[in-house]
C-alpha cells in the first residue's frame, strides 16, 4: 500500500536522454524512448521522470519486492546502468505462541512453544519471566527462531512466555504461560524449638508444589486426622512430646514427601520454683525428723 521512488545520482542533461529502460527482476516495466512502453502490472502505478531517470512506483505489495535495474542512453554518450533491491513488508498481526495440550511433569515431558503471525517477520525474539530467553541443557531453539524445544520440562521453566515479532515497519508481542507440574519439594515444619506447658502450640508445614500440595501428619507413627498445613496443640502437655511427620503429596505428579519435626516440652518458670520450694521444705523435715530421733 505505500510507496517508494527510485532516484537517480543524474542531473537532468543538456539534452533529452536517448532512452530509458527499467526492468524488475529482469522483466522490463517501462521503456521511454519517444514513447513510454508500460507492463501491464505496472500500469497506472508507475511514474517515470524522464529527465533524471528517476522512478517512483506506488500501491506497494509483496509481489514488488526483488531488484530493479535502470538502463540509460545519454545523447551522444555511453550507456549508465544502475541497480538496487527493494523490500517490502507487511504490517505485522496477530502474533500468537502456540503449544501442543498437554499435562507437563517436570522431568518427564517435553513440550514446545511456536511463534506465529501474520506477516513477514524479520526478527523473532523470546522472553521469560520478563528476561531475554537462552539455549540451555532442555532448551533448543528451531533455526528460524520461531520454535522453542524444551526436553524436559524443569521446574523452573513455570513462567510467562513472550515472543516479540518485528520487522522494520511493525512489531507485535505475543504471550503464553506455561504450566509445569512438579514436587513436592523442599518439604519444612516451622515451629517453636521447645514449648512450655500449658501454651498453644502451632505447627505449619509447607512444600514447594505444583499444584499445592495436600498434607498429611502423623503423630508418633499413628495417624492424627489432620489434613491441611497447620497442626494445632491446643495446650501443650508431656504427652504431647515426639515426634510430628508431615506428609506432603502431588496428585498430580504422583510423588510424596516426609518430613519429621520433634517436639520438646519444657517445664514453665514458676512450676520449676514450686518444685523448688517443696523439695527444701521435704528436705528440712527429713532433716530435722533425724535429728529428733538422735
Amino acid at each position: 500500500g505505500g510507496r517508494v521512488k527510485f532516484t537517480t545520482t543524474l542531473s537532468p542533461p543538456a539534452k533529452p536522454f536517448v532512452s530509458v529502460s527499467w526492468t524488475f527482476n529482469r522483466v522490463n516495466i517501462i521503456t521511454s524512448t519517444t514513447v513510454n512502453i508500460t507492463n501491464a502490472d505496472h500500469k497506472d502505478r508507475i511514474s517515470l521522470n524522464r529527465t533524471t531517470g528517476s522512478l517512483e512506483l506506488w500501491n506497494l505489495g509483496l509481489r514488488d519486492q526483488g531488484e530493479y535495474r535502470v538502463s540509460i542512453i545519454p545523447d551522444g554518450a555511453l550507456e549508465l546502468q544502475g541497480a538496487t533491491t527493494l523490500d517490502v513488508y507487511v504490517l505485522l498481526s496477530a502474533a500468537t505462541i502456540t503449544s501442543p495440550p498437554a499435562t507437563l511433569i517436570a522431568g518427564i515431558s517435553s513440550t514446545n512453544l511456536t511463534c506465529k503471525a501474520a506477516g513477514n517477520i524479520s526478527c523473532i525474539q523470546w522472553i521469560k519471566d520478563g528476561l531475554p530467553l537462552s539455549p540451555s541443557n532442555n532448551i533448543i531453539f528451531s533455526a528460524d527462531n520461531r520454535t522453542v524445544y524444551l526436553s524436559p520440562v524443569q521446574d523452573i521453566d513455570n513462567g510467562e512466555y513472550d515472543c516479540l515479532v518485528s520487522n522494520p515497519v511493525s512489531n507485535r508481542t505475543a504471550s503464553h504461560n506455561l504450566t509445569v507440574n512438579f514436587g513436592p519439594q523442599n518439604i519444612s515444619i516451622d515451629g517453636p524449638l521447645a514449648a512450655s506447658t500449658g501454651y498453644r502450640v502451632t505447627l505449619s508445614c509447607s512444600a514447594d508444589s505444583i499444584p499445592p500440595a495436600t498434607f498429611t501428619w502423623m503423630f508418633n507413627r499413628t495417624e492424627t486426622g489432620v489434613n491441611n498445613t497447620l497442626y494445632v496443640i491446643e495446650r501443650m502437655e508431656a504427652l504431647h512430646i515426639g515426634n510430628y511427620t508431615c506428609t506432603a503429596t502431588n496428585n498430580i505428579t504422583g510423588l510424596k514427601d516426609s518430613v519429621v519435626y520433634n517436639a520438646l516440652c519444657k517445664v514453665r518458670q514458676l512450676e520449676l520454683c514450686d518444685l523448688a520450694l517443696y523439695l527444701y521444705f521435704v528436705f528440712h523435715i527429713l532433716s530435722l525428723d533425724n535429728k529428733l530421733q538422735t
